[in-house]
């Protein structure tokens, strides 16, 4: 991470991850496992591909996500949490539930919402455990 803007904890964290495209990739990534550049792009949000650059590569300086080649097609790059992005999986899952609680969600999002609220720190376990099988220390 470059100069610091303060020694305040949350300043920095939301350095590294609290805008809104660096978050939704995230999301992706807790969703997906991994992901490509071009499944990026098709996410709703519609990212412009600028800044997709720009949040990937401060994700991996900051060691939130790492990248390997595709399996099956050399010319792509797969991305991919690391520990460190899996340790964000709270606070993704408060946001979620911030966002039941004052906003209106479509019924389509709301299953996901129900497994948190029925029990948050095994739903939080077991979430970390998937993501952990794929993620690079």
């Amino acid at each position: 991470m470059g100069k610091k803007r303060s020694d305040c904890p949350i300043s920095c964290s939301l350095e590294i991850w609290g805008d809104k495209w660096s978050l939704l990739i995230i999301r992706d990534l807790m969703i997906k496992k991994e992901c490509t550049y071009g499944e990026f792009l098709k996410a709703d949000e519609k990212i412009a591909t600028n800044i997709l650059a720009t949040r990937l590569q401060t994700l991996l300086e900051n060691g939130i996500i790492a990248k390997k080649d595709h399996p099956d097609n050399k010319l792509k790059i797969l991305y991919n949490l690391t520990e460190k992005g899996i340790d964000l999986v709270p606070v993704i899952v408060e946001i979620n539930l911030w966002g039941d609680k004052y906003l209106t969600i479509p019924d389509d999002r709301k299953k996901l919402l129900e497994n948190i609220k029925k029990d948050k720190v095994d739903f939080i376990k077991r979430a970390k455990a998937y993501l952990s099988d794929n993620a690079t220390p």
